[in-house]
């Protein structure tokens, strides 16, 4: 069995932070939400893995390398512009060749990984499987629509009316029998190959589409709401686990936090779950709850809580706590000592700043 993963998507849902990144490159508990993908693959036993890739390829390729740290081996799948999960399968037709195999939208992240899922799809053999959850607002997804006897009827992309509640987790197993689907339908009003129109296509072929409802969390990361709630899930998993000599004078740590080395705590409090990453200072500061802050920051006389810091970035001297935030990599956030007393600000495109 293969692996396909998608990550060519643009990520405009979490600009600014991707008009310079990979949105797969965001970390939640300072891990790419990519390489949480990799890891599901290689405990499910799949050791070649695609990755589709677009506009963000060489960041991608830079980050992963050919997969060998990570158990698996990589082969990188250009793809011009995304144009659909369906177009992507279908551009990969020569990697996967006539196998069964796993797509996983790399911004996605499961509980539970795939394991006893895939396990699952080799035990009963159905043409294709999917994965449901059932969700408050289904009409930011693609929907499935079971009947009375459990299976498949019906499937709709972000249906402005949808006719159930159970939303396709961005997992997705299929044999070849794929193939004739993905190259039968036609781009959708938004110019895409869907993904739900090929696996409608299966099931109008009177082929066996098994639902799989899940019960464990899942996330889809596009957003930052909900980079922060995966922050906060995977950061509700860890075991304390503090580098030696990063403890200084007054460095208090309460409840489950990962301080890794080269790490510096200095008349703090850190309030697990946490994560502070290596090299960071954190002085005279105080650090919340569901916070990952990630190699080379800076805290130094603030509070921040529930927020993820990238690399390199600073928060000093802050009035009030920072919390609820997303700083990419090189940010600085502080207070201003000169006069006239006024705030200053040099913020990209689409940026967001909230003042008390």
């Amino acid at each position: 069995m293969r692996g396909l993963i998608l990550s060519g998507g643009a990520g405009t849902r979490l600009r600014p932070i991707t008009f310079t990144s990979a949105k797969q490159l965001v970390p939640v508990a300072n891990k790419p939400v990519l390489f949480y993908g990799l890891e599901a693959m290689r405990d499910a036993g799949i050791a070649e893995v695609g990755i589709v890739v677009g506009d963000t390829a060489a960041e991608i390729r830079t980050a992963v390398g050919d997969g060998a740290r990570f158990g698996v081996r990589v082969t990188y799948i250009p793809q011009e512009a995304p144009l659909g999960l369906a177009h992507a399968v279908l551009i990969s037709r020569e990697f996967l060749r006539e196998e069964p195999f796993v797509m996983y939208l790399g911004d996605n992240l499961l509980a539970d990984g795939i394991s006893e899922l895939v396990a699952e799809f080799e035990r009963s053999r159905p043409d294709a499987m999917i994965l449901l959850q059932h969700v408050a607002d289904p009409r930011q997804y693609g929907v499935a629509e079971l009947g009375a006897d459990g299976r498949v009827l019906r499937l709709a992309e972000k249906p402005p009316e949808p006719r159930s509640d159970l939303a396709l987790v961005g997992v997705y197993m299929f044999t070849s029998a794929i193939w004739e689907s993905v190259e039968a339908i036609r781009p959708s009003a938004r110019g895409e190959l869907e993904i739900t129109d090929a696996i409608q296509h299966l099931v109008d072929r009177g082929l066996r589409v098994d639902p799989h409802i899940v019960t464990g969390w899942w996330k889809d990361t596009g957003r930052l709401e909900d980079m922060l709630e995966a922050n906060r899930l995977v950061l509700d998993l860890i075991e304390t686990s503090i580098a030696a000599g990063t403890l200084g004078a007054d460095a208090r740590v309460e409840g489950r936090v990962i301080v890794e080395a080269g790490a510096m705590l200095e008349r703090c409090v850190v309030r697990g779950p946490a994560v502070i990453g290596a090299r960071a200072i954190v002085r005279d500061a105080f650090i919340g709850p569901y916070t990952a802050i990630a190699a080379d920051c800076v805290v130094d006389h603030a509070e921040v809580e529930h927020s993820i810091l990238l690399e390199r970035s600073r928060v000093e001297h802050l009035d009030g706590r920072m919390q609820d935030s997303l700083l990419g990599r090189d940010v600085m956030i502080g207070r201003s000592h000169g006069f006239p007393r006024a705030w200053r600000f040099l913020v990209g495109d689409r940026s967001q700043v909230g003042v008390p």
